[in-house]
């Protein structure tokens, strides 16, 4: 379905007919990918015949939607990819986000693949069974948001819902070759979702074009008191402001740390998009290397608190390379964190000073296409490197210090994609995805569905 047509009213019976033939591509393709871990069919069949019924129209009227399974979906349990968690009883309603979805016209499919407890770059997943790249099933998807990125790349739905904490919605953005928004930390609520590092998880929609990511943001907009750290501010809608062009925006390329340890054509990526904007100068954001590192330690000590429990009486059904991890955080000394937190707050302050010579950000989002599922390392600027961690290389520094994100997929050939970074100051969502918009309407950037 085009992005032009699954925001119009739907006609009578239009709706029933988009859902069965996604469902229907799901059914056939689906058992090779691996995106989805439940399909909601009958509820997804019987919210499309009472759209066509009603005539109701709505900003996502005809859209198609999933969410990783860390949303809640009334009558499922939330299993956050974990094995533990799916002898939870379903939850009862909806998470708010899946809600406001609705709410907007778009239908329901089902949950997604993910990484357990959303601790993974890669999308592979031992109790489910890994999300598989729908441009090279022997590859990953990227995590932790994997089924969200393979979900949209393979065309089974239109707007996918992820998590990102350190990078999981950018890395499978990245990787599959789709949109992504990781809005400002805060502008989209978390409630109904299960946590990973409650200080810097963020929510957000990943999507086959900008205007529906656009589209699906502004749905989601809005104040929660369910959840304490979303923002009172008004929503700040972007989808009217879209097509407004880049004309005026003060446009960087990130130097430095971002400009290292990459493979070649992540670079050439963030060099096409950069040209085509006109983007000629470079910043330098200091200690960025050191941001990564004490996002580390936050990630590892906050999401090991969290499973503490968990840990003590089931470590044998924790992934064991999930386990080890946590563990590893419930040993670092509280002095390291407090540190962490104090570098946080500098490094926010100096990524502030840059915003005021610049408008937008451009970085790699990933150091690489897509690795083969099963491998564990690679060679980044001549050093051997583990795979899980460092796939968020680029993306970690910046979800630090919650700044709004858009990934773009960039295409230098006829092989797998790759994924650059839009940065944006806070709560300016807009300009990031009109400098997307841009990209995609200049045939920079751009989605391509496999065939099969």
């Amino acid at each position: 379905m085009t992005a032009s047509a699954s925001v119009k009213s739907q006609s009578s019976g239009a709706m029933e007919q988009t859902v069965s033939a996604a469902l229907a591509r799901i059914a056939t393709h689906d058992g090779r990918v691996g995106a989805f871990t439940d399909v909601t069919a009958d509820r997804a069949v019987a919210a499309a015949r009472a759209q066509d019924a009603s005539g109701a129209g709505g900003p996502l009227a005809g859209v198609t939607f999933a969410a990783k399974n860390l949303f809640d979906i009334a009558g499922l349990p939330t299993r956050a990819g974990s094995k533990i968690n799916r002898e939870r009883a379903p939850a009862e309603r909806d998470a708010e986000l899946v809600r406001r979805m609705e709410a907007a016209g778009a239908v329901l499919l089902g949950g997604l693949n993910m990484g357990e407890y959303a601790y993974d770059f890669t999308g592979e997943n031992v109790h489910d069974g890994p999300s598989r790249n729908p441009h090279d099933l022997t590859r990953m998807t990227g995590g932790s948001s994997g089924g969200s990125g393979a979900a949209v790349a393979a065309g089974f739905v239109d707007v996918a819902l992820g998590s990102d904490t350190n990078g999981s919605i950018r890395v499978p953005s990245a990787l599959c070759g789709c949109f992504g928004l990781k809005p400002t930390y805060g502008r989209l609520t978390r409630a109904g979702t299960f946590p990973f590092v409650h200080s810097f998880d963020h929510v957000g929609p990943l999507a086959r074009s900008v205007r529906l990511l656009s589209l699906a943001y502004d749905a989601m907009q809005g104040p929660d008191a369910a959840d304490a750290a979303t923002t009172t501010r008004d929503p700040e809608p972007a989808t009217a402001s879209l097509e407004d062009g880049v004309a005026g925006l003060r446009i960087a390329t990130l130097g430095g740390y971002f400009a290292e340890k990459g493979e070649p054509d992540c670079f050439e990526a963030v060099a096409r998009v950069a040209n085509s904007l006109g983007a000629d100068r470079a910043v330098t954001l200091p200690e960025a290397a050191r941001a990564r590192a004490a996002a580390y330690v936050i990630s590892a000590t906050e999401g090991a608190a969290l499973h503490l429990d968990r840990l003590r009486t089931r470590p044998d059904d924790f992934d064991p390379a999930v386990r080890d991890r946590l563990i590893a955080g419930a040993t670092v000394p509280a002095a390291f964190v407090a540190q962490a937190q104090r570098f946080r707050r500098w490094f926010a302050g100096a990524v502030a000073k840059a915003f005021e010579e610049v408008d937008i950000l451009i970085a790699p989002a990933t150091p690489c296409r897509a690795p083969k599922l099963g491998q564990t390392t690679f060679t980044l600027g001549g050093e051997t490197l583990p795979v899980r961690p460092n796939l968020g290389l680029f993306t970690q520094p910046i979800s630090f210090i919650g700044l709004p994100v858009a990934a773009v997929p960039v295409w230098l050939d006829d092989g797998l994609p790759l994924g650059v970074q839009i940065i944006a100051p806070p709560w300016r969502e807009a300009d990031a995805l009109r400098v997307a918009r841009a990209l995609e309407r200049d045939g920079v950037a751009g989605v391509r569905v496999p065939a099969f």
